[in-house]
């Protein structure tokens, strides 16, 4: 596949008009796109919960059970902890002074992640070329698994709708152990050529690794008055909660039957512009749901998020309004399942289809956008 990947121009103007229309917006309610003090409560409540599990781990002399169930908490609030506030420094998002962005980056190095590689990966490659297999390496992340149409299929994959949800929760361990030393030694990302590294990369990759290393297994198996194996289990037992949870924002988001995985053709262009590109890639689910925007980090505004990703995402369920008209006005898609239960249940259709090596159909239009439809066709009748 050629490699140099090519948008069409937005002839329409829909992503110009977008843009000014969410511009107006934070100049009409005379606020900020970056953090406000909801954001900052959210960051000090995640903050406050995995200080309090540590040092509770390490010296509140609790019971084995107890112990266990602090490091789940833990492993949790790190997921709720970078995906709240990590991923939108990295991203640019939770401030406009630069330095504030780096210092709340570091809380993915402090959690055992690499925050300049994720801005590679993620930033860079997954937000320009999602769901394009062969170069978004978020859908080659599960090891044997069938997530895009365009994949071999293997006989293994018939039931990875089953087998995929025990894979998930170890996605953490790999990324701790494994993974950053791959990604950050390897040639490409996608189609990102991962070379010249700054200097103090090579320094931060290694040291705030040891750092992880040293603070979450070395010090609880020195301090904690237990076996050494009943510390490190208790560690393992909070990765494969965070292992789950993180697997599972991110997969509802893109892995499900409303997500299109787009390929271009030979010289390397796409059927759609860059806006046109997210909005059929990517999905949102349970946007009305406080709890479930609280602790995804307002990941489950991927919409907003993909066309906007400097804006805090505590703004995102006030944007989405903006984003869904436009898009209805444009007549393009807007996709979005009720609830995450629903993108849930999504989810595990198009595993079971693409393990079965059917080939997906697309799921209808959304309703308001059957609505326009169906009053157009009224219109045109009369």
């Amino acid at each position: 596949m050629n490699s140099k990947i090519r948008f069409q121009k937005d002839s329409k103007g829909f992503h110009k008009t977008l843009v000014g229309r969410v511009e107006n917006y934070f100049k009409a309610e005379g606020i900020s796109e970056k953090a406000n003090a909801f954001m900052y409560f959210k960051t000090l409540f995640f903050l406050s919960l995995i200080l309090s599990s540590y040092f509770s781990l390490l010296f509140g002399g609790f019971s084995l059970w107890i112990n266990n169930l602090l490091w789940v908490v833990l492993g949790l609030s790190s997921v709720f902890l970078a995906v709240n506030c990590g991923h939108d420094a990295i991203h640019g998002a939770y401030s406009s002074k630069r330095w504030i962005n780096a210092l709340m980056s570091n809380s993915f190095n402090l959690l055992g992640a690499n925050s300049y590689l994720w801005g590679i990966t993620h930033n860079i490659v997954h937000h320009n070329y999602t769901n394009i297999d062969g170069i978004d390496e978020d859908i080659e992340s599960v090891p044997f698994a069938r997530i895009a149409p365009t994949q071999k299929w293997r006989p293994i994959q018939r039931y990875q709708h089953i087998w995929i949800f025990f894979l998930y929760p170890f996605g953490t361990l790999s990324w701790v152990f494994r993974k950053d030393y791959k990604k950050f030694f390897q040639k490409n990302i996608g189609n990102y050529e991962n070379k010249n590294h700054p200097l103090i990369e090579y320094f931060n990759l290694f040291f705030f690794k040891a750092l992880y290393y040293f603070l979450f297994i070395a010090l609880p198996i020195m301090i904690i008055d237990m076996p050494w194996y009943a510390v490190f289990g208790g560690f393992i037992l909070g990765h494969l909660f965070e292992g789950f949870a993180i697997a599972i924002i991110f997969m509802l988001a893109h892995v499900v039957e409303k997500a299109e995985f787009s390929m271009p053709d030979d010289k390397g262009f796409m059927e759609n512009n860059w806006a046109m590109h997210q909005l059929c890639t990517t999905v949102d689910f349970g946007r009305k749901s406080f709890i479930t925007s609280f602790f995804t980090g307002g990941l489950n505004f991927q919409v907003e998020h993909h066309l906007f990703p400097k804006i805090c995402h505590v703004h995102y369920p006030a944007i989405s309004e903006i984003v869904k008209e436009t898009a209805l006005e444009y007549r393009v898609p807007y996709n979005d399942y009720p609830s995450f239960f629903d993108a849930l249940k999504s989810h595990v259709s198009l595993l079971k289809k693409l393990g079965n090596n059917l080939i997906p159909e697309p799921e209808p239009a959304s309703e308001s956008l059957k609505e326009v439809e169906e009053s157009e066709l009224v219109d045109e009748i009369a």
